[in-house]
């Protein structure tokens, strides 16, 4: 099976952090512009996602949920989750105080891929 996510070593590092910190997490990336378009992370169950949203996958056993509208969009894409150094939007996300901003880099599957691509989770 072909994941949907995957993440850079920095990514799971400050995952790591994070754990240790507070627990479960979650992620959660919408597709509206007051939430912003990048990956938040927040304790697992701090954030309620709506009917219709989908988890991609999981990454360092973190479930990584997407808007509905965001996933239809990009549905046919791989998303790897990546860390910069910066203060990101919003500032809710739980890397934020420490100068982190979660992102997104997305790449489109091949047609093989598509065939093979694991299952997603949808709140009903």
């Amino acid at each position: 099976m072909i994941k949907r996510i995957d993440a850079t070593e920095k990514a799971i590092e400050l995952i790591k952090v994070l754990k240790e910190k507070h627990g479960d997490l979650m992620f959660y990336q919408a597709g509206g512009c007051c939430e912003g378009t990048q990956p938040q992370c927040f304790e697992k169950g701090g954030f309620y996602q709506r009917m219709g949203d989908v988890c991609i996958g999981t990454i360092q056993d973190t479930e990584f949920w997407v808007d509905k509208d965001l996933f239809e969009y990009w549905k046919h894409a791989h998303f790897t989750l990546d860390v910069i150094d910066a203060f990101g939007v919003g500032g809710f996300s739980l890397e934020t105080p420490l100068k982190k901003t979660f992102r997104i880099e997305y790449r489109i599957f091949t047609p093989e891929e598509e065939l093979s691509l694991e299952p997603v989770t949808f709140i009903e």
